[in-house]
C-alpha cells in the first residue's frame, strides 16, 4: 500500500511496502552524491605519519636539553643539528607526501597507497637513524621515502590525467 495525501493522490516516494534499512540509505545517499568508499588504510597510514612526525618533534625537545641547546636557536651544535634536521626534513616532504598519498587512494588504490605509505614512513625512520649517527649515513632512507613519494605522485597524477582523458 502506498501512501496518499489528503486528495487520495499517491505520494511519490512513499512506499509503504518498501522499507530500506539504514545502510541501504546511506549507501543510495552516498552514490547520489558521489561519494565512494571510505579509505580506511590510506587514513591509517597518515596517522601514522603524523605520529612519526611528533615523535621527531619530542627527539628535538630532547636534544635541545640533551645538547644544551636554548629555544630559538637551531645551531650551535652539530649533534643537535642533525636531529633538528631530521625534524625538518620531515616536515619539508609532509606537503609533497600527504596529498600524494591521498591522491593515490582515491584514484588508483586504498590499500596501494597504504603500503607505499608505509614504505614512506620506514624510509623517514631509516632517515632518522641513519642522520642521527651522521650527515653521510642520511642517503639510503631519504632515497627510500623520496621514491616512495615519487611513485605515489607519478601515479595519481598518471590516473588523473587518463581519467579526464578517458572520461
Amino acid at each position: 500500500m502506498q501512501g496518499k495525501d489528503v486528495d487520495g493522490r499517491v505520494k511519490p516516494g512513499h512506499d509503504q511496502e518498501r522499507c530500506v534499512s539504514k545502510d541501504e540509505a546511506t549507501e543510495a545517499l552516498k552514490r547520489h552524491m558521489g561519494i565512494s568508499a571510505m579509505y580506511h588504510f590510506t587514513a591509517l597510514v597518515t596517522c601514522l605519519a603524523i605520529l612519526f612526525y611528533i615523535f621527531t618533534s619530542i627527539q628535538v625537545s630532547k636534544a635541545r636539553v640533551k645538547f644544551g641547546v636554548k629555544a630559538p636557536a637551531i645551531s650551535g651544535n652539530a649533534d643537535f643539528e642533525r636531529v633538528f634536521r631530521v625534524q625538518m626534513n620531515t616536515l619539508e616532504w609532509m606537503p609533497i607526501f600527504m596529498p600524494s598519498l591521498w591522491l593515490f587512494a582515491v584514484y588508483i588504490s586504498d590499500f596501494g597507497a597504504a603500503a607505499l605509505g608505509l614504505v614512506w614512513i620506514a624510509g623517514r625512520v631509516v632517515y632518522l637513524i641513519g642522520y642521527s649517527q651522521a650527515a653521510a649515513k642520511r642517503s639510503r632512507g631519504f632515497t627510500i621515502q623520496a621514491a616512495a613519494a615519487t611513485i605515489l605522485w607519478v601515479s595519481a597524477l598518471g590516473a588523473i590525467a587518463w581519467r579526464l582523458a578517458h572520461g
